[in-house]
């Protein structure tokens, strides 16, 4: 019997640009709880579109999409509570003067007592490791710090799903490190995770699903070691040779 609750679907979506472009075309996708979706694509394939309208960003043409069973236009300010994305450049998500007023930015627009928006804030940057830089100003940190922050702020919203664009765009080894670790941590900590990224070798030993599109459909979607073989045929770079497999937590070093 299948136990597997799932907490983000959507169904036949499309999406067509005002110029005529198609982003997506006839998307079916079920997200489930706890899952560690990596979704991937060359450039075009339609994964951003995707990914943004899974917490409203981008409303579609065409198909809907469902959070806990329940159309997510009805109340979005719930969903954008519930499923915190994170942009592939951290600068845009930054509103604080500071790395601690930045954080409290979503709690304080939840009308949280003072005392509680404080809890949350040390709380938070415990967790990702940033309370020796809570004065410091956001575009002072270093790139693997910044989307550190990024991922507070989300996190300061205690959302379920935690969506990823490109991660480790433009990021050092330590960088990706310490982005690589937080994405391990919030899995293991209980939340769904989705990765949208082209950079399969830093993500695939984490995974527990590899989602492959390719001119706006989703053509491939299963367990990694049954997707990968096939990956190379929708522009995709193939990270290991057939039978390999890295060990949770290798890369990280």
């Amino acid at each position: 019997m299948n136990t597997e609750k799932i907490i983000l679907e959507a169904q036949h979506l499309t999406h067509i640009f005002p110029d005529g472009t198609v982003g997506i075309e006839d998307v079916n996708l079920q997200i489930n709880v706890g899952d560690f979706m990596i979704i991937s694509g060359a450039n075009g394939s339609g994964k951003t579109v995707l990914m943004r309208h899974l917490n409203g960003l981008l409303k579609p043409t065409s198909g809907t999409i469902f959070l806990d069973g329940r159309l997510i236009h009805k109340n979005i300010a719930e969903v954008r509570k519930r499923v915190g994305l994170i942009f592939q450049n951290s600068d845009t998500q930054f509103v604080g003067q500071t790395v601690a007023e930045d954080v409290a930015f979503g709690p304080e627009n939840l009308n949280l007592p003072r005392q509680e928006v404080e809890q949350i804030v040390d709380e938070v940057l415990g967790v990702v490791g940033l309370k020796e830089v809570v004065n410091h100003s956001p575009h002072q940190l270093s790139g693997g710090q910044k989307r550190k922050l990024a991922i507070a702020g989300v996190l300061a919203m205690k959302p379920d799903v935690v969506i990823f664009d490109e991660p480790f765009t433009g990021l050092d080894y330590p960088g990706v490190k310490q982005v690589l670790g937080e994405l391990v941590r919030l899995h293991q900590s209980g939340h769904t995770i989705i990765v949208v990224t082209h950079e399969l070798e830093k993500v695939l030993a984490h995974g527990t699903r590899l989602v492959v599109m390719y001119q706006g459909k989703i053509v491939l979607d299963g367990v990694p070691e049954s997707v990968i073989d096939g990956v190379a045929a929708y522009g995709i770079r193939v990270p290991l040779k057939t039978g390999e497999r890295v060990d949770s937590l290798t890369w990280l070093g």
